[in-house]
């Protein structure tokens, strides 16, 4: 039998057909190995009495053979040939004959096989007797070893023929060998009527443990365990109202109740499950209906947001533009005047910032914002962005750097978009700085990472508010912070324009010493996400912390992104009333005796 099929008979068939197999096979090895042991035991008992038997008849022998010439012998004669009238086939089952080492007489001399067992016994002075079998002529052979003591070697040795065989023997020595043969006829008979005993007792044991564990498995063990097996296909197939019914008063029965039980407890689970499953579906119809209010809610802030930015943009382009008309007019202001314009200009320009900023996030948060990747020398742009922020450090004396690693030279980025966050970082790091502090500004490459990193001595974030910065309108709770203006949106902006250039932005900082932001972005843009997948990995991770609703449509292209798509110049705004309207100039901060918010 091979390997797959013993598989497959013990691992691939019924319990009872395994019980009856595994019960069959051991009960034949163990039944034949003990009749076997049986039988060889009685073979060798059996042979064992037929070598006992030419022992016993060794004595009787030499009694005959020396009583040649006495006048006893007629007497024991007499009584043996009686014996072998009534016991014909005992006194006929043995032959006898004696063996000498120097016989000079035919019939005492030894041949073939005799000789070695002679030589055996003269060589071996501890020997009294050996044996040998011919199981082909059915006859058995004992030989035992007459040795020479004081009385035989002063009996013999009388004549000149017992003077040559033992005049030179001591005592101990060998004299003679009587050679007995046996038939083994009857033995060999007697054993093959044991062993066909043997073997029809073996065949009616193992047929009646057969039967009886084939009654025991069938009725004991297979017939309760198919009762379970019926009731669970019923519970499978949905009906419940059944029960095991085992009434044998052992395990199956104790089995049988802790089913039951398991099935009453499946029930009642399945009704209280019922219930969950009803107020979850309600629950889920109340959430829907919430999200579906939540996202209208949403759509209409971004909506007014966008619309009031756009809407609020456009008389701000004419303030601005304006301000800068009174600028140009030259000396019809007067000094106080001038200031007074300054400030409206400065003003206005710090509100069209955070409008922009507005209008940014939510093009952002829509999935809108595009990004356009062209070659950019990240030297060059160091220097660009160190000098349009020298002013700004300047007027509060701060050592502001930027330098570019060794061996960084072109990138595929959005200019714009790095522009934004590195002004953005940079414009929070000169503001969050006192006076004669130190900003500087590193661009690194990892691998196919270029790393942004911006360092100040400034005030420092407290560790409990370095992720909320990151939020939209949420500034840090410090109180040195709070006397800075601000939205927060700069950095909000930052996190979001990371991710669309395709990386994402880190800050280590430690309250009163300072800040460090680390943006990193890829090399190549094309390698980068677009801002839909970016725009819908950030609902996945936050859903509930920056207004995102991540199983919720976005807004239509006719929402509020399409509002702010072209931002006027406050020139623009003014329209036809400027001849040659001049470039908008850089945000320059209030007079420090300027009033606020006022003209």
């Amino acid at each position: 039998m091979s390997y797959r099929a013993f598989k497959r008979l013990l691992g691939e068939t019924s319990l009872e057909r395994k019980c009856r197999f595994l019960l069959g096979v051991g009960t034949l090895v163990l039944v034949s190995a003990s009749f076997y042991l049986y039988a060889r035991q009685t073979d060798w008992i059996a042979y064992e009495q037929t070598a006992a038997t030419g022992r016993l008849l060794v004595t009787p022998i030499m009694s005959k053979i020396h009583l040649v010439g006495d006048e006893r012998k007629s007497a024991i004669q007499e009584f043996q040939d009686q014996s072998e009238k009534h016991w014909p086939d005992a006194q006929s089952d043995y032959k006898y004959r004696l063996i000498k080492p120097k016989a000079v007489k035919p019939e005492h001399q030894p041949n073939g096989e005799e000789i070695v067992i002679l030589k055996r016994f003269l060589n071996e002075r501890e020997k009294y007797e050996d044996r040998r079998s011919l199981e082909s002529q059915r006859e058995f052979y004992y030989y035992g070893a007459i040795r020479a003591t004081k009385t035989c070697l002063t009996c013999h040795g009388k004549t000149a023929e017992e003077q040559a065989m033992y005049g030179n023997l001591a005592e101990g020595d060998l004299m003679a060998m009587v050679s007995i043969q046996l038939s083994t006829k009857s033995i060999e008979n007697g054993v093959h009527i044991n062993r066909a005993m043997l073997v029809t007792s073996a065949m009616i044991t193992a047929l009646l443990i057969m039967a009886g564990s084939y009654l025991i498995i069938r009725y004991i063990i297979v017939k309760p365990v198919k009762h379970l097996k019926e009731v669970s296909d019923a519970i499978s197939s949905g009906k419940l109202n059944v029960r095991s019914e085992i009434q044998t008063g052992d395990e199956f029965e104790d089995l049988s109740h802790a089913f039951n039980r398991m099935l009453r407890n499946l029930v009642s689970m399945q009704d209280r499950y019922r219930r969950l499953n009803s107020d979850l579906d309600r629950k889920v119809d109340e959430l829907a209906r919430v999200n579906m209010a939540l996202f209208e809610s949403n759509r209409l802030k971004g909506d007014f947001l966008a619309t009031m930015s756009h809407e609020l943009r456009t008389p701000l382009n004419f303030i601005l533009g304006f301000s800068d008309l009174l600028m140009q007019s030259g000396g019809t202001l007067t000094e106080k005047q001038a200031r007074w314009v300054q400030n409206i200009r400065s003003s206005g320009q710090q509100l069209l910032n955070q409008i922009n900023d507005v209008l940014a996030l939510a093009k952002i948060e829509a999935g809108k914002m595009e990004v356009h990747p062209e070659e950019l020398s990240i030297p060059e742009f160091c220097d660009n962005i160190q000098t349009m922020f020298r002013q700004m450090a300047d007027k509060k004396n701060i050592d502001l750097r930027a330098t570019a690693a060794p061996g960084i030279g072109m990138v595929r980025q959005d200019p714009v978009k790095l522009r934004q966050i590195v002004s953005n970082l940079l414009s929070n790091a000169i503001k969050f700085t006192p006076e004669a502090g130190r900003v500087q500004v590193k661009f690194e490459q990892d691998q196919s990472m270029l790393v942004i990193s911006v360092i100040d001595s400034g005030v420092g974030i407290a560790p409990e508010d370095q992720e909320v910065v990151f939020e939209k309108f949420r500034q840090a709770a410090n109180p040195m912070t709070r006397e800075h203006e601000g939205t927060g949106l700069g950095l909000s902006i930052v996190r979001e324009l990371a991710k669309l250039l395709g990386g994402d932005v880190s800050l280590k900082s430690e309250l009163g010493r300072g800040s460090t932001f680390t943006v990193r972005i890829s090399m190549r843009l094309q390698d980068a996400p677009d801002a839909a997948s970016v725009f819908d990995a950030q609902a996945n991770e936050h859903p509930n912390r920056s207004g995102f609703l991540p199983v919720l449509p976005r807004p239509t292209d006719s929402g509020r992104v399409e509002a702010a798509n072209r931002e006027p110049t406050p020139l623009e705004a003014i329209g036809e009333a400027l001849p040659e309207p001049p470039p908008p100039t850089a945000p320059a901060s209030p007079p420090p005796d300027a009033p606020r918010g006022t003209l």
